[in-house]
């Protein structure tokens, strides 16, 4: 499944400021849904490393307005890139059905007591650290393990606030406090995070670890992007977060059909 990215923020490091104005995010979101996604993910709010945190009142204010637009419009499935319990709520009832939470490893539950309420979608990233920090100096021994114990720990305490397995994804969080090797690792090793028997959402479209490797700006990282995409998609990735969509979508159906056996004449 496709997700496309709507940010309605004035500075995401990709398409910051494009969709700040409801309307053009609206008629984004409907030209996304027309190129194939199947998933709408709306964040008011940028985890860019270093960004600076946007008060509970101007997320609303970016957000709701869009979610409930497009909950009215089309027959997409809504999501919420949100780390607030109340801008998450108010998404909820705006017609969001799946929270994408990038600060799963927070310590308060009133984000996830929402989530078991409503029977929403979850998405548990992993970050180190927070977007002011998480490119500081971010380590690990074993970058696959430990995410992947991170993950199996997340999901009993969210069991415990009344959040079902079958409610939650898997983001293994590339770019949110990870080298280069370390991004790389952990989309090698997307088949042991996959045995934790929930849904991976990969979110690599357009990133910086792609930059640095080629030396490209975020409009011209397609290529990598889409080779990231089919790798992942062999290895227990079902959602693609990803800004590209139409490319996406026909880069992942393509390989369906090449994975299909040929008639036998």
């Amino acid at each position: 499944m496709v997700m496309g990215i709507l940010n309605v923020t004035p500075d995401s490091f990709s398409d910051g400021g494009r969709f700040q104005d409801a309307d053009k995010a609206v008629a984004r979101g409907e030209a996304m849904v027309a190129e194939g996604a199947e998933l709408i993910d709306v964040g008011g709010e940028s985890t860019r490393p270093g960004a600076v945190a946007v008060d509970e009142a101007e997320e609303l204010r970016r957000v709701i307005p869009v979610v409930r637009a497009l909950a009215s419009r089309t027959r997409v499935v809504i999501s919420v890139d949100t780390r607030k319990a109340g801008v998450a709520r108010a998404a909820l009832d705006a017609g969001a059905c799946i929270v994408n939470d990038i600060e799963a490893q927070r310590t308060d539950t009133d984000l996830w007591k929402a989530v078991a309420a409503t029977g929403a979608g979850y998405v548990a990233m992993h970050m180190q650290g927070t977007p002011q920090t998480m490119q500081t100096d971010p380590r690990y021994d074993d970058v696959v393990r430990e995410v992947t114990g991170f993950f199996r720990e997340r999901l009993l305490r969210l069991e415990s606030c009344g959040v079902r397995p079958e409610q939650v994804l898997l983001d293994p969080g590339i770019g949110f406090g990870k080298t280069l090797d370390h991004n790389l690792s952990l989309i090698r090793g997307l088949g042991v995070i996959s045995t934790l028997g929930r849904p991976i959402l990969l979110g690599v479209s357009r990133k910086s670890f792609i930059g640095r490797l080629f030396g490209t700006e975020p409009d011209h990282r397609l290529g990598a992007s889409l080779a990231c995409a089919l790798w992942a998609a062999g290895s227990g990735a079902g959602v693609f977060r990803v800004h590209d969509v139409a490319e996406t979508v026909q880069a992942l159906r393509m390989r369906e059909i090449l994975n299909q056996e040929s008639p036998t004449r």
